[in-house]
């Protein structure tokens, strides 16, 4: 195992960034295999974990998504998505939420579906509570289950693009490998993935805290929370950059609605 110079100690609240990860509570190294020492010589709870490199959490979450069924075969139908989306009168796409907790995804998802209601076009909103209490409910909150959360809504909302549907999908989705492993998923399949970053800062999303999880999270009722003792990668290139603490819910819907547009997915 790694070991630590000088011990590892209680890791400073809010951080994001690359040499430093948060893995289901291990700490990660550097390259080199060792620990960084610039960690704050605050009070005694010193963590006597054994630590793991990067690569084998990697490793983990690969041998999730490993095919393990054999003898199986792709079964092709005889209508296609385009055929279903010729029936729709728009094409589908994954629109992929991504933000703090707090931060709104939720809430631009959720006027958003309203407004294609109206408009006649079919969507479908993939939330990340609400998937935790259905297909993933045997999943909790460790890089490793965060990972395959996120697997599996991937595959979810490709199933919906296939369909001819827009999904809407609201995550968390802290780790940016994952969500590009979705972008992946769905840029083989030429399907369209517009990433969504919901940018708002730590302490205008712990100030609105809807579902009191950071005041929870600060009195160590919850672990692994992100923003506060897990990390959020920020997306480098997304599609779309909502500021949530800075414009109105009218003014990210007309953005996004644009994109659609633009894009060729709806053309009303």
């Amino acid at each position: 195992p790694f070991q630590a110079e000088d011990g590892i100690r209680d890791m400073p609240t809010g951080l994001v960034g690359s040499e430093m990860c948060i893995r289901d509570r291990d700490y990660s190294t550097r390259k080199d295999g060792t620990i960084p020492a610039a960690f704050p010589r605050s009070p005694p709870r010193l963590i006597a974990r054994r630590l793991r490199p990067m690569e084998s959490l990697r490793g983990e979450q690969a041998a999730m998504a490993e095919q393990k069924a054999t003898n199986v075969h792709w079964h092709e139908g005889d209508i296609t998505r385009e055929h279903r989306e010729k029936l729709l009168g728009h094409r589908g796409a994954t629109l992929w939420f991504t933000g703090l907790s707090g931060s709104g995804k939720s809430t631009v998802a959720v006027e958003l579906e309203g407004i294609l209601h109206e408009m006649g076009i079919v969507s479908y909103r993939l939330d990340g509570d609400n998937v935790r209490m259905g297909i993933n409910k045997n999943l909790g909150f460790s890089a490793e289950d965060r990972a395959e959360n996120i697997r599996r809504i991937g595959e979810v909302a490709k199933l919906f693009v296939d369909s001819g549907q827009i999904a809407l999908s609201s995550f968390v989705s802290p780790y940016r490998a994952d969500r590009d492993q979705v972008r992946t998923l769905h840029e083989e399949a030429g399907m369209d993935f517009i990433e969504i970053f919901v940018d708002c800062s730590l302490e205008a999303a712990e100030a609105r805290d809807p579902k009191g999880l950071y005041k929870k999270a600060r009195a160590g009722e919850i672990k692994n929370f992100t923003g506060i003792d897990d990390p959020y990668e920020a997306p480098l290139n997304p599609e779309i950059h909502l500021r949530s603490d800075q414009q109105t819910l009218e003014e990210e819907v007309h953005e996004i609605l644009a994109m659609l547009r633009e894009r060729g997915i709806i053309n009303k």
